[in-house]
């Protein structure tokens, strides 16, 4: 599931260059990571566990809902789905670039 949901992002990399920050995903109990860098250029979508802005802690089986449309941010958000760390700032605009 990692590995459809990394091809799904870098195949979506072009919407996330407006974020213009890094953004880690820590996937549910098994601890895997996925590392977005909208600085880098060409945009770097990797399973590298650095530091970042903003880390998000959400299922992988959430993560693909949110990038598919399937679950909206601020909702899985507010029901605890996802957990933000760092800047909040970040993870409102990468809802933002999610949802269009």
């Amino acid at each position: 599931m990692v590995d459809d949901i990394l091809q799904e992002m870098r195949s979506r990399s072009a919407d996330l260059r407006g974020l213009n920050a890094s953004v880690r995903f820590l996937l549910g109990k098994e601890g895997e990571v996925i590392r977005v860098d909208a600085r880098a250029n060409p945009i770097d979508i990797s399973r590298e566990d650095a530091e970042a802005d903003c880390t998000i802690r959400i299922s992988p089986e959430n993560l693909s809902k949110l990038i598919k449309g399937k679950l909206n941010p601020m909702l899985a958000f507010t029901m605890g789905k996802l957990k933000v760390e760092g800047s909040m700032g970040v993870a409102m605009k990468l809802a933002q670039l999610l949802d269009d």
